[in-house]
């Protein structure tokens, strides 16, 4: 079967256009910063081959240069969205790919026309730009994660896998064929004057048909594993919202003793205490029935929200009932909780009575692990205890559990 080099570079400027417009449409004008980044490199990815296209007919070495330009913004673009959907990928060498990304789309272009009259120089610079571009994405989306906290469900966990290893098919065909490329630029090969086109001898047709297959099947692939990514993404936010208290913003009570297992398993693995605070909002029920229950909303938003700033990095805090908030504070000794208490009553004198016009009080008990801890329900069951002395005691204080 022939193979006619130009139409399959027709075919791919139709399919750049329609994945950037499905995808575009698909996301729609609210998504994420992810996905505004995925967008925008579709876009720069589509323009890219218009001005291609144009360049083939015109010959005219600006729009190649442009050309050159969309493509490579879109790789950098591409991995901006992959970072941004990978938070848990190593660190090491992220400032330099930043740099890189953010350079390259407008030097790789402006030193191409700088080499117009060294055609093999400057193909294989461009070539070589766009294969590291291409094995820097492959490398964001491919190698390991980091372990987050907490870990992810495995449903999340399979998707991710599946569209990280999507992209990577997508870009690492495409990034060898395009090193190939500009090997056999540089080694003195006969090369046209545009970056993809080509002579008539078999080795440079050879290449040439490689780079539009590869081409064709990066973006075959590209747009299921953008759209898998994006779906994981809203997925994974549904998931949150719907174990996310709608008025504090604090995980809910189904939340929270989820995100406690990982916590005190951590705490036996380690040998490390590990404390149970439980803090309760006074006087709830008057506040609705003098103030409205508009205003006991807002009191109990502005307590989520002080629990959640004077909470200690590594902390988990959530809402466990009503009126009743919950913090797991990791590597907690005894002196721990009653600072928890100290800074939370600091932050309600200061903040309460100028933002709702009253003042908020609380009852707390705090409980610590024990060996014989089986579940967070032995530990919660002490930590109310000792709430319920303190609020039979008079409201307004702490109380450890019984025996600390």
């Amino acid at each position: 079967m022939a193979f006619d080099t130009p139409t399959l570079f027709n075919l791919l400027l139709l399919q750049g256009l329609a994945a950037a417009l499905v995808f575009g449409l698909m996301v729609g004008r609210h998504g994420s910063l992810a996905s505004r980044w995925a967008q925008a490199g579709m876009g720069a990815q589509a323009l890219g081959w218009l001005a291609l296209a144009a360049s083939g007919r015109t010959g005219n070495p600006a729009l190649l240069a442009l050309a050159l330009c969309g493509f490579s913004a879109a790789l950098s673009a591409l991995w901006w969205a992959v970072r941004l959907w990978l938070p848990g990928t190593p660190r090491q060498g992220v400032g330099t790919g930043r740099w890189f990304m953010t350079a390259v789309p407008v030097l790789m272009p402006l030193v191409y026309v700088l080499l117009l009259d060294a055609s093999p120089l400057r193909v294989a610079w461009a070539q070589a730009c766009l294969a590291l571009q291409l094995l820097m994405l492959a490398g964001a989306a491919l190698l390991p994660q980091s372990p987050t906290t907490p870990p992810l469900p495995d449903a999340q966990i399979h998707s991710r896998r599946r569209w990280r290893a999507l992209l990577g098919a997508a870009t690492l065909p495409l990034a060898l064929v395009c090193l190939a490329r500009g090997g056999e630029a540089i080694t003195g090969m006969t090369v046209a004057s545009s970056v993809f086109a080509v002579s008539h001898t078999n080795s440079n047709i050879n290449t040439a048909l490689a780079l539009a297959l590869a081409a064709q099947l990066a973006l075959s692939l590209l747009l299921p594993a953008l759209l898998l990514a994006w779906r994981a993404e809203a997925e994974g936010q549904w998931a949150r919202l719907a174990q996310t208290d709608g008025l504090t913003g604090l995980p809910d009570c189904r939340a929270f003793a989820e995100r406690a297992v990982h916590l005190i398993s951590m705490a036996r693995r380690h040998q490390e205490p590990l404390a149970l605070m439980v803090l309760d909002l006074d006087l709830l029920t008057a506040i609705n029935a003098e103030r409205g229950q508009d205003a006991g909303d807002r009191a109990l938003a502005l307590f989520g929200g002080c629990l959640q700033a004077q909470m200690r990095l590594g902390d988990l805090v959530g809402r466990v009932g009503g009126d009743e908030f919950a913090v797991l504070m990791a590597r907690c000794d005894a002196l721990g909780p009653p600072a928890m208490d100290e800074r939370m009553r600091a932050a309600l004198a200061t903040q309460a009575t100028a933002t709702l016009g009253f003042a908020l009080d609380f009852s707390a008990g705090w409980a610590k692990l024990r060996p014989g801890d089986r579940h967070l329900d032995d530990l919660m069951l002490r930590a109310e205890a000792a709430l319920y002395i303190a609020k039979r005691d008079g409201r307004g204080r702490w109380v450890a559990e019984p025996g600390l």
